[in-house]
């Protein structure tokens, strides 16, 4: 199959399947920051890497850190199609700057690593049909209202963050911490666009370190290998708080295997900062077991026999089935 038909059928199987996760091409979290609500798969193996470089700095304060480095994320889901391990690390090397002295402090490691689990709980398609016009061209592309209602999953995980091993003139003494990480992830599909939120706490039961989080993200697919993304995020705790915008696009190398890149920028000096990232990920499938799309049986007449339905008719049925597959003129990647 070709990858425009691989890449166009993703549409189709992310709200059709009845909890299938998997997708004919890679399902990848970058380039931002939020996570779908749908898992990669029974089985599947997924690796999303990426390198960084940023700046930062206060407008009120005698410093400033430029920094490069990189993260890690692991991502395998196992017993049920929608339950997905997730661990990720992240490797930072800092040089912050004083400005009154011009003294520098390089400091680098692990900066935080993270462990978890992701489960679905709703999905708005899960017994739904929609009814398929197929004289009506019209009909079948009318406003679905059912769109707006979000596919549902939780996260649940443990975060280590290493902050003492990084300077920053924050009010709060710096130090390592330990905490839980929980997440309402919300997804929809409207066409090409895939809307995603994560609302949640992070380093929980940890005095001022504890965090309210959120992401938003849209994406669009542009054609069968391109797409862009649009992304806000915001962090609010005692020790720190900002809002960052980010935009990128990621581009796919064949099925299972994306390359992104990506920048953001914060939008007050409290602090300032900008961060580029670039990065891929790649899937490894060979173990999945696909999972079969049921179509729906046709009902008997009370006699043993189908509702006055003959060859003909089925001839029709199957050609509508292949227009509703074309509804989505276009196609790409979304998260």
């Amino acid at each position: 199959m070709a990858i425009s038909n691989r890449f166009l059928s993703f549409y189709l199987l992310i709200y059709a399947s009845s909890w299938a996760q998997f997708t004919d091409v890679i399902n990848s979290n970058r380039p931002g920051q939020s996570m779908a609500a749908f898992s990669v798969g029974k089985t599947i193996i997924q690796s999303e890497m990426g390198l960084e470089t940023g700046r930062e700095s206060y407008s009120n304060k005698d410093y400033k850190v430029g920094n490069l480095g990189g993260e890690i994320v692991l991502r395998y889901g196992a017993i049920f199609e929608q339950l997905e391990f997730y661990g990720s690390v992240n490797y930072q090397k800092e040089t912050y700057t004083e400005l009154s002295t011009n003294l520098d402090h390089v400091s680098s490691g692990i900066q935080t690593a993270q462990v978890g689990a992701k489960f679905m709980v709703y999905d708005p398609m899960m017994n739904y049909e929609k009814k398929i016009n197929k004289y009506s061209w019209k009909a079948n592309h009318k406003f679905d209202w059912h769109q707006f209602i979000p596919a549902v999953a939780v996260y649940g995980g443990l975060t280590i963050n290493n902050d003492a091993n990084f300077k920053r003139p924050y009010a709060v003494p710096q130090k390592n911490t330990t905490g839980l990480k929980g997440m309402l992830l919300t997804q929809n599909q409207f066409g090409r666009f895939a809307l995603i939120t994560n609302f949640g706490v992070s380093n929980y039961g940890v005095a001022n370190y504890e965090s309210i989080d959120y992401v938003i993200s849209l994406t669009r697919g542009i054609n069968d290998r391109w797409s862009i993304l649009l992304e806000n995020q915001g962090f609010n705790s005692k020790v720190y708080r900002n809002t960052l915008f980010r935009a990128g696009g990621a581009y796919l190398l064949a099925e299972n295997l994306q390359v992104d890149a990506a920048i953001a920028s914060s939008i007050t000096n409290e602090p300032a900062q900008v961060i580029a990232n670039l990065g891929f990920s790649w899937r490894f499938d060979a173990n999945y077991n696909e999972v079969m799309l049921r179509i729906p049986k046709e009902k008997n007449n009370g006699k043993g026999g189908k509702d006055n339905k003959d060859k003909k008719n089925k001839k029709d049925d199957s050609k509508a089935k292949v227009r509703t597959d074309g509804f989505e003129s276009g196609s790409g990647k979304t998260k």
